[in-house]
């Protein structure tokens, strides 16, 4: 295993799986203060979690291997992800998320705790363009770049079957279009701003595929959900419309 920068280029392009993927993901040290943050939060842990055994690695994406339709968020929670080692799980913003595929039946239970809670997604891939949980929430523009080649090779091996994508957030989709690019969709010029409802129709470079829609949401970040700037519907609206799109049947909450 290398600990350079070139690892996540090299690894992910041998991938043919995304167990594969996964596999060789977890391994990554490409980003030295990425792999310190992570490393130190492990050990010293919340006061709440002291009990806990932390990841304090990498963490993949999660959901079926030929997901119509695929979320994308930031990184992992120090205390979440970092903690329980499965994307969106163990924090206040993957509450709302799982409740609300939940809601939509796209997930079989409303909360995820921790890896073997028994949760199951639906048609639905949750990953991340950076995979180590960075200080402050906030990951570089480089640590964001090293860490493309996973999300970029994720995309493509999904690519048979994905139809639709929610990016959660304006870095996430800073992050997801040049991945989206490298996994083999064109993107307009100039480049489609991020909105909150905003969708964007992007052709395959080869013309292999459909046309894969992508949906721009809000953060489900415990600031944004308190503050009201994104609300359960508003997060419901995107989800439903991106799973239409996509060809995956929802539950509507209150019809019937």
């Amino acid at each position: 295993m290398s600990s350079t920068e070139d690892y996540p280029e090299s690894a992910a392009a041998d991938s043919r799986t995304l167990a594969d993927l996964d596999a060789r993901l977890v391994s990554c040290r490409a980003c030295p203060r990425l792999v310190a943050w992570r490393e130190e939060t492990a050990l010293t842990k919340r006061a709440a979690f002291r009990d806990w055994e932390y990841w304090g690695r990498p963490v993949p994406g999660f959901g079926p291997a030929n997901a119509p339709l695929v979320i994308t968020g930031l990184a992992p929670a120090a205390h979440g992800a970092n903690r329980t080692g499965r994307m969106f799980t163990g924090d206040q913003a993957g509450d709302l998320l799982f409740a609300t595929l939940h809601e939509i039946g796209l997930a079989s239970r409303p909360t995820a705790t921790h890896l073997n809670d028994g949760l199951e997604l639906y048609g639905v891939r949750v990953t991340s363009p950076v995979h180590c949980a960075p200080p402050a929430n906030l990951p570089t523009t480089g640590e964001r770049d090293t860490c493309r080649p996973w999300l970029a090779r994720e995309l493509r091996l999904l690519r048979p079957t994905a139809r639709s994508v929610v990016v959660l957030g304006g870095f996430g989709w800073q992050a997801a279009l040049p991945a989206l690019r490298q996994a083999g969709w064109d993107l307009p010029r100039p480049r489609p701003p991020f909105g909150h409802g905003v969708r964007t129709a992007l052709a395959s470079t080869d013309g292999g595929t459909p046309p894969l829609t992508v949906f721009g949401c809000y953060h489900v970040s415990r600031r944004n959900v308190s503050t009201g700037r994104l609300t359960p519907a508003m997060l419901r609206e995107v989800l439903v419309e991106a799973a239409l799109t996509a060809g995956i049947p929802v539950v509507r909450p209150g019809a019937g």
